[in-house]
């Protein structure tokens, strides 16, 4: 194959062999997907239904969900219908949309993420200039830069990527299409063009990062301040379910893409693949509404 006008299709890595696995991998996949649409499904209802929730920590975790939501149907539908008809293909125009829909979400979730972290930030230490810094109008332009450079990222991303001539077969050792893993399938003197890009991503990364923990060093230092026991742990607690969503997507990313090759493995890979592009969308939820008292609440007013 000369080039990736030549390629009709991908051929995604397969789950398993024998047929019974096929089958039980479809059933989980199912059962996470139907999780992840639930859990975030009621998030999103009870935050624009309830008006008690119409503040920007809940405004953010709506956005949250909404992506949370994008993220997860991008990447299992597709392995769900592998799994069950027994196929491993993926259309050319598929695999750019998986490719495109997944960066959006992921880069967009890390982005708002970061916003999320000065809310908090806000709402701690300054809290009496809350209502001014985080005004709707504000919140509204937040949120839409954040998935305004989602979507720029991730069309860079994908117009990069696949325009680049493929020399190297079209057997994607994933099961979904993922940025690293076509540009090995490219010509070995072409993928250096994406290889800059990717590095400015991990500098837009590594920038957020750096933001979200210096905001967290201060919001620490602002809650130790606090005289009474009661006052931090209820400051505490407004922080504690965005903080383990931050350390679940750093962490599994951080080891997907920083893993040592000489441990790099099919099988691996895609374990731990699935630990940061489908976990993390389904246990978000879960996360946030553990310890949120009203965001509870406001959710058994809508289960009869």
């Amino acid at each position: 194959m000369s080039n990736g006008s030549s390629i009709t299709e991908f051929l995604l890595l397969a789950f398993a062999d024998t047929r019974e696995l096929q089958l039980l991998h479809f059933w989980l996949f199912l059962g996470i997907y139907l999780a992840a649409l639930l859990g975030n499904g009621l998030i999103i209802t009870a935050v624009a239904c309830d008006h008690r929730l119409h503040t920007p920590m809940y405004f953010f975790l709506l956005n949250l969900s909404l992506l949370d939501l994008g993220s997860i149907s991008t990447t299992v539908p597709k392995a769900m219908a592998n799994s069950l008809w027994d196929t491993r293909a993926i259309s050319y125009q598929g695999c750019a949309a998986q490719v495109f829909f997944f960066v959006f979400c992921a880069s967009t979730e890390f982005y708002l993420l970061t916003v999320m972290a000065y809310d908090r930030y806000i709402a701690i230490c300054k809290p009496l200039h809350y209502g001014t810094l985080l005004s709707s109008r504000a919140c509204a332009n937040m949120a839409a830069a954040t998935w305004g450079s989602g979507f720029l990222y991730a069309v860079m991303h994908t117009a990069n990527t696949f325009s680049l001539p493929l020399c190297q077969g079209n057997a994607v050792d994933q099961f979904f299409c993922e940025i690293p893993l076509i540009l090995k399938l490219a010509c070995s003197d072409a993928y250096l063009r994406e290889a800059g890009v990717l590095v400015v991503a991990v500098c837009l990364a590594f920038g957020c990062f750096v933001f979200i923990v210096v905001s967290y060093v201060q919001i620490f230092r602002a809650v130790l301040r606090i005289p009474s026991e009661q006052g931090q742990h209820k400051a505490f607690s407004t922080c504690i379910p965005h903080l383990a969503v931050v350390s679940l997507v750093v962490s599994t990313a951080a080891f997907a893409y920083l893993k040592l090759p000489s441990i790099s493995s099919p099988t691996l890979d895609m374990v731990v693949s699935f630990l940061y592009s489908v976990v993390p969308p389904a246990l978000n939820p879960f996360i946030y509404s553990m310890r949120n008292k009203k965001l509870k609440d406001a959710i058994k007013k809508l289960i009869p």
